[in-house]
């Protein structure tokens, strides 16, 4: 039993804030402990359990003994509202980075996540092109583009991710011949490459390489903590990776004595 004094009620949207960012930091650390929350938000261990169960209600986090883990597995993603929020001035700079590498004119696919979504929404008003992408959000921040022509694969939407991953989605993509993929993952290491847990995103991500002439991968260095189940890309198959300064020195040579360019912002 705790011996801290419960503090005074605080209001109703600091609550929601805090607990937006407990569920930020579980899936970004893969757990919490109930007494580290408590010392980083200034609240008692009771108040952080009561967060702990809201989240737990909102199939956010599982409760575990003296504190929580993502609602599924290490590998799951977390809902878009979450993900958007993490990491997002590195977010916001690779975007910047990865508008550098869009083609003058022709057909580009834009996959899936939250980095990507960033990168979307930075493309210039006058940018003509034609961009498929099997992301809900995407076509969304595409939509005020005036020049730019939308085509979003068909498939079931992940509510999760709002992105369309399934063999429907595939034969989409499969017959395309584009100018530049912009793709990203869920892990990556320089040994297995670029990783996801799921095995239908895995098939869809390897018909998007195969459609491109040319293959930018946009993933930030937390992305490198460890691999997951199947293997979508080796490095030769990425002609530029887009990371941020935090990525080990090390790791970013490795990767570009494999013959990819890495670009760090």
């Amino acid at each position: 039993m705790s011996h801290q004094a419960p503090e005074a009620d605080a209001p109703a949207l600091f609550q929601g804030e805090r607990q937006h960012e407990i569920a930020a930091l579980t899936v970004e650390h893969g757990r919490v402990e109930v007494s580290d929350l408590a010392e980083r938000f200034g609240v008692t261990t009771e108040t952080i359990r009561r967060d702990l169960s809201d989240l737990q209600k909102q199939r956010l986090v599982r409760r575990t003994h003296g504190g929580a883990v993502p609602w599924e597995t290490p590998g799951f993603e977390p809902l878009v509202s979450v993900r958007s929020d993490q990491h997002d001035s590195e977010k916001h700079r690779m975007a910047e980075a990865a508008i550098r590498e869009l083609p003058d004119t022709g057909a580009i696919i834009i996959d899936s996540g939250s980095t990507l979504t960033r990168f979307a929404e930075a493309i210039p008003n006058a940018t003509t092109l034609r961009v498929v992408t099997n992301s809900l959000p995407i076509a969304l921040a595409l939509s005020d583009k005036e020049h730019v022509d939308i085509i979003v694969t068909g498939g079931k939407v992940r509510k999760n991710t709002l992105a369309m991953v399934d063999a429907e989605a595939i034969a989409a993509i499969k017959p395309l011949s584009v100018d530049t993929l912009f793709i990203s993952s869920d892990a990556a290491s320089i040994d297995m490459g670029l990783t996801t847990p799921y095995r239908e995103e895995a098939a869809l991500k390897q018909a998007m390489i195969r459609s491109a002439r040319r293959v930018v991968a946009l993933v930030d260095h937390s992305k490198f903590a460890s691999d997951q189940f199947i293997r979508f890309a080796k490095w030769s198959d990425i002609d530029v990776l887009i990371t941020n300064t935090e990525l080990a020195p090390a790791t970013v040579e490795q990767i570009r004595s494999s013959g990819t360019e890495v670009v760090t912002t």
